[in-house]
């Protein structure tokens, strides 16, 4: 009897734990390389004397039915809680006040967020052109909705998720549900509402609309279920140093994959390879299968970001957290990026009598700002915090987390990435690339893309497996 085919997915952030998670779940020999202490990656969850500290994902939106699927799986679904309603409702800066942003078309009418003139250029986008070229996010709302929109809506937005530039990133990439918008169905507005009959069908909810929800204990609850499914399959501590194809049939034997663990090296081998590392670190490992690839992913950027977690007594806190919080436009020249109300968000996350604001800083709006001192820090973000909010005093608890690299920019032309990928995979056989600069940077896309890897995982070893001598899954079961 043949033993089971063995994968190696190196890295122990959510891409590769669901990874890891879903072929054991297929019946593969699993064994999963991080280079930390911990799994989890990006998603940390400390906690001090009431206070509930994120350190990374706040939350998640629930996207796709993998969630609810993963989580019973995993036994936490009572742990799942979801946001406040009243979360529903947030807010953008404007000429100093905070403007909630309008979820009807009567509130749109009424909301100073923006001109009565932007408004009546909404009327124009059912009429506008498809872009003959490949546009940024900036160019492409500008050309459909105007530079209004774009001020007030799209580059606050843009620096939320993606602590980005619309003027940098690529609209076919970093949003492409809306450029394929106007690739289908020729505009905005017609396709929102012919592609929501699209997303009903394939049991998936759009990111407005979807509910935003985390653990009792925080997110990091999430990330430590699946490193309990695949305990005596992680291995911590390791640096994986080289990925090596061995000689083998044309179309491609086993991968020896090189770590060293402490100060002890250490080879295994594997059947097939999934990377789910950064684009940085997969960069070196990658040289060997192809030089271009490894030269593309070594330039994306990733923009720093510092994390400032504040809490106050409520009386110090003037004006309610009626919602999720607030982003701040780059015409408003602050100096932060935005602020979640964390406490007002899920219960639980403040001592009685407090509350938790979490603000962020830096981006590639004004990366120079992170590696500012940590008084340096709280003082700049207290005298917005002041003006905007009319916080007074001091914080009962400041803690700030930074991210030298935090989240990959899918900039103009990085389609050229994404191909180069593929032509990889395509050449090597059993070499695949799950993480956060392919397929979307959500936890909900990192979900959906470590199931999508893991099947087609299977149906490659399952299209080898009389060269590569090993049973899989399919062959087992029958």
């Amino acid at each position: 009897m043949r033993k089971p085919a063995t994968v190696c997915v190196i890295g122990a952030g959510i891409s590769g734990l669901t990874t890891a998670f879903w072929l054991r779940r297929m019946g593969f020999e699993v064994i999963l390389l991080e280079r930390e202490s911990r799994a989890g990656g990006t998603i940390r969850t400390s906690h001090e004397d009431g206070w509930l500290i994120e350190q990374g994902p706040n939350s998640a939106l629930e996207t796709t039915p993998l969630f609810g699927t993963l989580f019973e799986a995993l036994g936490i679904l009572e742990e799942r809680v979801y946001a406040d309603p009243s979360s529903n409702r947030r807010y953008v800066l404007r000429n100093g006040s905070l403007h909630p942003i309008p979820m009807s078309p009567g509130a749109f009418l009424q909301t100073g967020l923006w001109s009565p003139r932007a408004k009546l250029r909404l009327l124009a986008e059912p009429f506008v052109g498809r872009a003959g070229t490949e546009e940024t996010v900036a160019d492409f709302v500008t050309r459909r909705l105007g530079r209004e929109f774009l001020d007030y809506a799209i580059n606050p937005f843009v620096a939320g998720v993606y602590a980005g530039d619309p003027e940098q990133l690529s609209v076919r990439a970093a949003f492409p549900k809306l450029y394929a918008l106007e690739e289908k169905y020729g505009g905005l507005i017609r396709g929102m509402i012919q592609g929501a009959r699209e997303r009903k069908r394939r049991a998936e909810t759009a990111k407005d609309r979807a509910r935003m929800f985390a653990f009792r204990s925080g997110m990091q609850a999430f990330p430590d279920a699946l490193a309990r499914a695949l305990e005596g399959q992680a291995r911590y501590g390791c640096t994986v140093r080289e990925i090596e194809r061995i000689s083998g049939p044309a179309v491609g034997g086993p991968f020896k994959i090189s770590y060293v663990r402490g100060s002890e090296p250490v080879n295994v081998q594997a059947d097939a390879v999934v990377l789910s590392v950064p684009s940085y670190a997969a960069a070196p490992l990658l040289e060997r299968f192809s030089p271009t690839l490894s030269s593309r992913l070594s330039a994306v950027s990733y923009p720093p970001v510092a994390e400032v977690y504040l809490g106050f007594r409520q009386g110090q806190i003037p004006r309610p957290l009626d919602g999720f919080g607030y982003l701040i436009p780059a015409v408003e020249r602050r100096n932060i990026l935005g602020t979640i109300w964390s406490s007002a968000i899920f219960s639980g996350r403040a001592p009685a009598g407090h509350a938790a604001l979490t603000t962020f800083v830096g981006g590639s709006r004004q990366p120079d700002l992170v590696h500012l001192s940590d008084e340096q820090l709280l003082a700049l973000v207290l005298a917005d915090l002041r003006s905007i909010m009319g916080v007074t005093g001091r914080p009962v608890i400041a803690r700030i987390v930074r991210w030298p690299r935090a989240i990959p920019q899918y900039t103009l032309g990085y389609g050229s990435v994404l191909a180069e990928i593929d032509r990889c995979e395509a050449a090597f056989p059993g070499l695949f690339v799950c993480s956060n600069y392919r397929g979307g940077i959500a936890v909900g896309d990192c979900i959906m893309s470590g199931e999508r890897i893991a099947t087609r995982v299977r149906d490659s070893l399952e299209s080898r497996k009389s060269d590569i001598g090993v049973h899989t899954p399919a062959e087992g079961a029958s």
